[in-house]
């Protein structure tokens, strides 16, 4: 791929984020969409750096931390058998349990150590090193931490912090490890087993996406039901779906695919992944026997697409259509809205009115 196919995938990046993360819709990240990215490197400073000046402005996040500490006076509760223990050795002084207001607490350490570790990567612009710089001579009272030990799951949301959702999830995905690798000069996308996360933001990327742009569809990622005999189902897995659209008598199940290769080869001869098309037909059959003889259940594999000799496929299965599609991300990001849209006006016949991006 070119220089300039590069490009383009780096601003879809902030595309794909913008849907997943209603924040990026923000005026503050306007001018992001603006400018040009050779690496994302760049991208995620920029965005960072834009989401740490919008915090600043709003405030760091405080939340009670609770401190020991010898004092000559009661602060707190008394910790008895510490105060004991200083009795014994004669010193003079209650050891008191307290909790105080802190900015030092594991929001700020992540945004504090995620911009360490772009202001050392080499690949970063020396302009938005700068202006990170600047914003974490803010983070005075915060400690660094190492990204890697870091329990994003375990990472609690509410009321008071919830700004910091979207800047967390750009930090995880810092974290855990860029989109794109080099091979022979050429940018193409990760192997599976480095980009976890971006198969999740693409997952979430095409929900969000048929959420805002087709709002006459229900859109959904909805657990599917085991279609069971007795009802009986002990120790089955969980279906879980990617994104389920379903407008009157269609529903149509997305399930969400983003690998370095799009087939499975076999003694020399390339098929569908046999795994994910068994998972899709399952989805599909169970889903139609919960929906009832009313709706029409369909199912589709849509792979990130990776290979320009992929062609679609469309199945019929006993009594369901299963397709198997790819989206091409190297493409300007209308010409991805149209591809998406493509696959609902194909299937539900409809029709909606094309807004500028």
């Amino acid at each position: 791929m070119s220089k300039q196919i590069s490009s383009i995938f780096i601003k879809n990046i902030y595309y794909m984020l913008s849907y997943a993360f209603r924040e990026l819709d923000q005026g503050v990240y306007e001018n992001i969409k603006k400018e040009e990215f050779e690496n994302i490197h760049n991208l995620f400073a920029a965005i960072l750096v834009k989401g740490i000046g919008k915090q600043l402005k709003q405030g760091l996040y405080r939340e009670y931390i609770s401190f020991n500490e010898d004092l000559v006076s009661l602060r707190g509760k008394i910790n008895m058998p510490e105060t004991v223990r200083n009795c014994v050795g004669q010193k003079k002084k209650l050891s008191c349990d307290y909790d105080e207001l802190s900015v030092n607490n594991v929001h700020n350490q992540i945004l504090k150590s995620t911009a360490y570790l772009l202001i050392k990567n080499e690949n970063v612009d020396a302009e938005y090193k700068n202006e990170l710089k600047k914003e974490i001579l803010f983070f005075s009272e915060v400690d660094l931490i190492n990204l890697t030990s870091v329990n994003w799951s375990g990472i609690r949301f509410h009321r008071n912090n919830n700004s910091y959702r979207m800047l967390v999830s750009v930090c995880q995905l810092i974290a855990e490890g860029m989109l794109l690798t080099t091979s022979e000069g050429e940018y193409r996308l990760a192997s599976f087993v480095d980009d976890q996360r971006m198969c999740t933001l693409y997952e979430k990327f095409i929900l969000e996406y048929y959420a805002k742009e087709w709002r006459i569809l229900n859109t959904s990622a909805p657990k599917i039901k085991w279609a069971l005999d007795d009802g009986f189902g002990t120790m089955l897995p969980t279906m879980q779906s990617d994104i389920v659209l379903q407008h009157r008598d269609k529903a149509l199940i997305i399930d969400a695919k983003y690998y370095g290769t799009i087939m499975q080869t076999q003694f020399g001869v390339d098929s569908v992944r046999s795994n994910n098309l068994y998972q899709i037909f399952t989805y599909v059959k169970n889903l139609a026997c919960e929906k009832g003889d009313g709706i029409e259940v369909a199912g589709m594999l849509l792979y990130a697409q990776t290979d320009s000799g992929f062609k679609h496929f469309v199945y019929q299965m006993s009594g369901n259509q299963i397709s198997v599609k790819t989206l091409d991300l190297n493409k300007d990001f209308t010409e991805i809205s149209n591809q998406l849209d493509s696959i609902v006006e194909v299937f539900f016949g409809l029709v909606r009115e094309k807004k500028s991006l």
